[in-house]
């Protein structure tokens, strides 16, 4: 993996953030702001189509719904699957390493923390490389239901000009055409382990986001708007325990006047730029 490259562009701000940083154990929570420079959009920067996420309560009641789903599901993983932690995730993976950063709370579902090198990462809203079953709890590989796609679509392959969505969707027009996948053990509906709109995050991964949090002196918040409840409960728990709370990210959030912090920017140039500052010795060394 290419290594960490330092941008000696001078960063508003900067040295507040490292004023605050230095010393203390930090958690970071971050959203889907630290994954545009992956080639993943998010839902609510500049420039982001209006799109609805998936409902659970659509999914489970409707089997147009999940071919629909599916369709756009299938497409998109090739692109989605294929991204690469960017300078972002390699500097929050080099703090860790370094024993700035205590862990990670990612609202993304694109596991790249986990490809970037952290270790200790709590998935608050799942991720796309499992597939569970919602009748029987048996759990797949994301590899096998999409070559289950592929051999029952074909002409799913063929399709171009996808424009991938933060989860990792793209709208397919004919899906109504789409063979879907069931449990290969009891025949159930299959879902991607992840949190779609109208579900609650699983109590017992909250409460490990909750115990990073607790476990840590400072919160860094990287590129989310704070616009789901539960990251803002995280804020707020952050704030009741009186440590300080610094945000990145490019325009306004929902916590900004809770922050002791806030920079607004791009996400990958300022945790570089924090690492750098903080003496990692992981920064100029390539990360396998």
């Amino acid at each position: 993996m290419a290594a960490i490259v330092h941008e000696t562009t001078h960063i508003e701000g900067l040295e507040s953030l490292v004023q605050l940083v230095a010393g203390r154990r930090v958690a970071v929570l971050t959203g889907a702001g630290v994954s545009t420079d992956s080639g993943i959009p998010d839902y609510r920067g500049q420039g982001a189509s209006k799109r609805t996420p998936m409902n659970i309560s659509d999914f489970l009641n409707s089997e147009l719904a999940r071919k629909r789903y599916w369709a756009g599901a299938h497409v998109g993983w090739k692109s989605f699957s294929q991204a690469e932690p960017n300078q972002g995730h390699l500097a929050i993976a080099a703090m860790e390493q370094g024993g700035i950063i205590e862990g990670v709370i990612s609202q993304n579902v694109d596991g790249l923390h986990r490809r970037a090198g952290n270790s200790h990462v709590v998935d608050l809203h799942g991720s796309l490389d499992r597939v569970i079953c919602l009748e029987c709890s048996q759990q797949f590989d994301r590899v096998s239901i999409e070559q289950q796609l592929s051999d029952e679509n074909p002409w799913l392959e063929e399709l171009s000009n996808i424009v991938l969505a933060p989860d990792g969707d793209v709208d397919v027009s004919n899906f109504n055409e789409v063979t879907i996948p069931a449990c290969t053990v009891c025949g159930g509906i299959l879902k991607p382990d992840v949190v779609f709109f109208g579900e609650f995050v699983p109590a017992k991964i909250f409460a490990a986001a909750q115990s990073l949090v607790k476990r840590a002196d400072a919160l860094i918040v990287a590129g989310s708007s704070l616009a789901v409840n539960s990251a803002v409960r995280l804020v707020d728990q952050a704030r009741r325990e009186k440590m300080p709370i610094a945000i990145i990210n490019k325009g306004v959030t929902k916590g900004d006047r809770k922050a002791a912090v806030k920079l607004d920017g791009g996400t990958s140039p300022i945790l570089t730029a924090l690492a750098h500052e903080l003496g990692s010795g992981y920064l100029y060394e390539d990360i396998e």
